[in-house]
């Protein structure tokens, strides 16, 4: 009986064939106006760029909600708590590199 039990929770926590299709539309959305706008020229090149990272960063939100369920499950809580350290780490690295990259004088 609690074969049952476990096997019914697991799927539960995957998402219906809806959730799929929204999240798969918007994902092409996502992907198709930075193409929009980059092919037209569109905008200035520097708001061409703020354009792209934003779309990168819905575009991360969408596949996070979307298909890998990160607001699901019983550990939905430990999920966040884990990709906000991942990304605090991850934001670190980076602006660690820039700042070194543009501030490193013994190399010039």
């Amino acid at each position: 009986m609690s074969q049952h039990n476990s096997h019914g929770a697991h799927s539960e926590s995957h998402g219906s064939l809806k959730s799929y299709v929204i999240g798969f539309i918007l994902s092409i959305v996502l992907t198709i106006i930075p193409l929009v706008v980059i092919l037209n020229h569109m905008f200035s090149e520097g708001a061409r760029i703020v354009i792209i990272l934003i779309m990168a960063i819905l575009q991360f939100a969408v596949q996070l909600v979307f298909f890998m369920h990160l607001k699901e499950g019983e550990n939905a809580r430990w999920n966040m708590m884990a990709l906000a350290l991942g990304l605090v780490i991850l934001l670190t690295i980076v602006a660690g590199s820039i700042w070194i990259m543009t501030y490193n004088q013994v190399a010039h």
